[in-house]
């Protein structure tokens, strides 16, 4: 079972930018973001596949051009760099992670593609 642990959440003005950090307790090969703000369904935000060989990402149409994800496979942890904010990115940011690495034929998109989940981390952005 591998846990994850998010930081680097915050209060941030609008237009401004975070970072924030996931840390895994052992290898996952698939790791990515979601967010859910109150009233709202789980949503996702962005994934990052290694293959073994290269890293392959998908993100969510709107928010491609200010969320950046990377990741840092000798520490375990990925990271996801947020700029441009605006108060409806304000929600609680979730890292996810699985094992598998179907890079090929799924975007894991979905919240039941994950088998872990972290505690989540707070983002609020303020007008």
């Amino acid at each position: 079972q591998v846990q994850l642990v998010e930081s680097g959440g915050g209060l941030v003005q609008a237009g401004g930018s975070l970072r924030l950090a996931c840390t895994a307790s052992g290898r996952s090969d698939t790791m990515g973001w979601f967010r859910q703000a109150p009233g709202k369904e789980r949503e996702f935000v962005v994934v990052a596949i290694w293959s073994g060989i290269s890293t392959y990402y998908y993100y969510a149409d709107s928010l491609k051009g200010r969320f950046t994800i990377s990741r840092d496979n000798a520490k375990n942890m990925v990271y996801l760099q947020m700029n441009s904010l605006k108060p409806e990115d304000t929600a609680v940011y979730y890292c996810a992670g699985d094992q598998s690495r179907l890079y090929n034929s799924r975007t894991y998109s979905s919240p039941t593609e994950y088998d872990y989940w972290g505690q989540g981390t707070q983002v609020t952005v303020s007008s």
